[in-house]
C-alpha cells in the first residue's frame, strides 16, 4: 500500500515470527459500526462550517475553529480504529494499536483457557461481537478485543487454530524418543 494508507497500516507482517515457523491465520480489522459515529461528526462539521460561511466574517472564523476541533477529533478516532488490528496465528493471538505509539499485546494460544464471545443486540444485527479472553496468568494487555466483525467465522479459526496447535504438542509429546 503505498501514499497516506500504507503510512496509516500497521503492518502486523512483521510482528509475524517467520523464524520460528509462525504463520498468519487470520488478520481482523475492527467492524464497519465504530465507523459510523466519526462519519457523522465529520459530516456535523462540514455542515458548521458551511454554515458559518453565511454568518460573515465573524461567524466563517468561530464556526471555521468548531468544525475544525469536530473533525480533527473525528479523523484521530478514525485513524485509531483503522489502525487496530487483531490476528490469529500458528503460535500466539496478538493485538496492535495505536497512532504515534504503537502497542502490541500477545497471548500464546497454550495459555488461552477459555474464549468468552460476547454478541450484543446490535451485534447480532449488524454482525460483531467482543471476544474476552482468559488465561492462567492476571488480566493482562489481551483480555478484551471489542467489535470484531463476523465473530462467528472468528472464533471458528480461533479454535481451529488452538486445536492445530494442541495436536502439534501432543505429538511432540508421544514422539519424545523415549
Amino acid at each position: 500500500m503505498a501514499g497516506l494508507l500504507g503510512w496509516l497500516d500497521p503492518n502486523v507482517g512483521q510482528y509475524v515470527l517467520g523464524k520460528a515457523g509462525e504463520e498468519k491465520r487470520l488478520e481482523v480489522r475492527k467492524h464497519w459500526i465504530v465507523r459510523v459515529f466519526p462519519v457523522i461528526r465529520l459530516i456535523l462539521a462540514v455542515v458548521i462550517f458551511t454554515i458559518g460561511i453565511g454568518l460573515g466574517e465573524i461567524g466563517v472564523y468561530f464556526f471555521s475553529l468548531i468544525a475544525l476541533a469536530i473533525a480533527a477529533q473525528a479523523s484521530w478516532r478514525l485513524i485509531d480504529e483503522y489502525r487496530d488490528r487483531f490476528v490469529i496465528t500458528t503460535q500466539r493471538v496478538f493485538r496492535v494499536h495505536g497512532i504515534l505509539n504503537t502497542q502490541r499485546a500477545s497471548v500464546p494460544l497454550s495459555r488461552i483457557l477459555d474464549i468468552t464471545v460476547k454478541k450484543p443486540l446490535t451485534g447480532h444485527w449488524f454482525g460483531y461481537g467482543h471476544f474476552v479472553f482468559e488465561s492462567a496468568a492476571q488480566v493482562q494487555g489481551l483480555n478484551e478485543i471489542r467489535f470484531v466483525g463476523d465473530i462467528d467465522h472468528v472464533e471458528d479459526v480461533l479454535r481451529i487454530t488452538m486445536a492445530g496447535d494442541v495436536q502439534q504438542v501432543l505429538v511432540v509429546d508421544e514422539d519424545d524418543g523415549t
